[in-house]
């Protein structure tokens, strides 16, 4: 199965505005817009919390369908780290996701790493593999440089 081919490279010239695009899908629980991000490779891959490796647009597809049954999902990227490396970036993200529970409203966190290739038509999301947090996640454990340049 292939992706729509609903959007142009113009709109997806970064890879920042494909996260955009990705998050905002989700959001709007938009499953057309969603699959417009991801390339159009068969080793795609997609892992949601807990869940199996999902392999190929059909699969993925299929997975966010079911998502989007339940409605939008409110998820914000936060504390996104960037590593750009010629035509692949990856970004390491904490996502704040806001649950509806017999109490309320609460955030649960999940640490997700999102992977894109520059191709023909822009940034493609061709990985996102998402992991439960916790709440103590929100503090990062950063190395300091040894050295001063």
């Amino acid at each position: 199965m292939q992706r729509p081919k609903a959007q142009t490279a113009a709109l997806l010239a970064a890879p920042e505005d494909t996260e955009a695009q990705f998050y905002e899908a989700l959001q709007s629980a938009d499953l057309e817009r969603l699959m417009s991000v991801w390339a159009d490779e068969e080793e795609i891959s997609c892992v949601h919390p807990g869940g199996p490796r999902l392999v190929g647009f059909g699969a993925i597809r299929a997975a966010f369908e079911g998502l989007f049954a339940q409605g939008a999902i409110s998820v914000h990227p936060e504390r996104v780290r960037r590593l750009l490396s010629g035509e692949t970036a990856i970004h390491q993200v904490l996502e704040r996701v806001q649950v509806d529970g017999p109490e309320g409203q609460h955030s649960a966190w999940v640490i997700a790493t999102n992977v894109y290739l520059k191709t023909a038509e822009g940034w493609r999301m061709v990985l996102h593999h998402a992991s439960p947090g916790t709440a103590h996640d929100i503090q990062e454990v950063v190395e300091e440089p040894a050295t001063l340049h």
